[in-house]
């Protein structure tokens, strides 16, 4: 004769924290550490777990400080064998472009095998714009951001350094200039090292607007390699070259947008949007 113990099976939940990653391990803790941080804090009831979407992080780490990091696939096949039945996935990329892809296409695969009875992917940092009843993420972006800024001179300015690609999603830099300029800053520019818009439009407009001196700061996750190098090397083709050798004084901020406790919360507000997300809701 069996006995009912009246006993509900515990729903085992977990929240994968995807990035691209990073080899410098003093902003990996900064930046994703501090994030992991706040998620566990806010959500104790789930398991948090970290993947790096980047197969060459993931390797130098692993050979040089015999850090071992999961890859999002390999992440997500170590959650279904331990048995977990909820995930939500936060990706801390800051566009929709090709590594956010990389784990939308994962996620899409592994929702149609039913691997999960919930698997949901929260959004990146840009995403939404404010239209039909949806958040603009580019302007709680700008707010939080711009909350760390120092108070600007007449004649000084602030550039951004995004990340940039052929991807369509690289149009976010641009749209996110047009909301600086909507949101009133002037005498805020973004450029990307990799697509548009470049670094040459930005110096034609700081000369336009007799700018004297510049704070150049990245819009990346991370201060790692283009931070360290691109940004702000001692190279004649880094930014900071270039804007000195446009008769820019130039000063470099170099923290990655991780860091700031408010895009902190923006992530951990998208995490909150996704897990909030009723059960048919189509995946972003």
């Amino acid at each position: 004769m069996s006995i009912e113990t009246g006993e509900k099976k515990t729903v085992k939940k977990a929240i994968l924290v995807v990035s691209f990653g990073t080899t410098y391990l003093e902003t990996l803790r900064l930046t994703i550490e501090s994030i992991e941080n706040k998620i566990k804090d806010r959500l104790p009831e789930y398991e948090v777990r970290r993947a790096f979407t980047s197969r060459f992080v993931i390797k130098k780490l692993a050979s040089r400080d015999g850090i071992q990091i999961d890859t999002e696939q390999q992440a997500l096949e170590k959650l279904h064998a331990e048995g977990y039945s909820e995930v939500y996935i936060q990706p801390l990329h800051v566009v929709a472009g090709e590594e956010y892809d990389k784990v939308k296409r994962l996620v899409a695969h592994y929702a149609h095998a039913g691997m999960f009875d919930r698997l949901k992917l929260g959004r990146p940092l840009l995403y939404y714009m404010g239209q039909e009843d949806q958040p603009d993420d580019y302007l709680a972006a700008i707010q939080a951001v711009t909350a760390e800024l120092p108070k600007l001179g007449n004649e000084d300015a602030v550039v951004f350094m995004g990340h940039g690609g052929h991807h369509p999603a690289n149009a976010a830099y641009a749209a996110l200039q047009l909301k600086f300029e909507q949101a009133g800053f002037h005498r805020t520019f973004v450029y990307t090292v990799e697509g548009f818009p470049a670094l040459e439009h930005v110096i034609e407009k700081l000369n336009g607007n007799q700018v004297k001196k510049v704070l150049l700061i990245p819009f990346m996750l991370v201060a790692g390699d283009h931070v360290q190098n691109d940004m702000a090397g001692l190279d004649d083709d880094s930014a900071k070259s270039q804007l000195q050798k446009a008769g820019l004084h130039v000063e470099v901020y170099l923290r990655g947008l991780g860091e700031n406790s408010l895009i902190q919360e923006l992530y951990v507000q998208h995490l909150q949007d996704a897990i909030s997300q009723p059960s048919g809701h189509k995946q972003h």
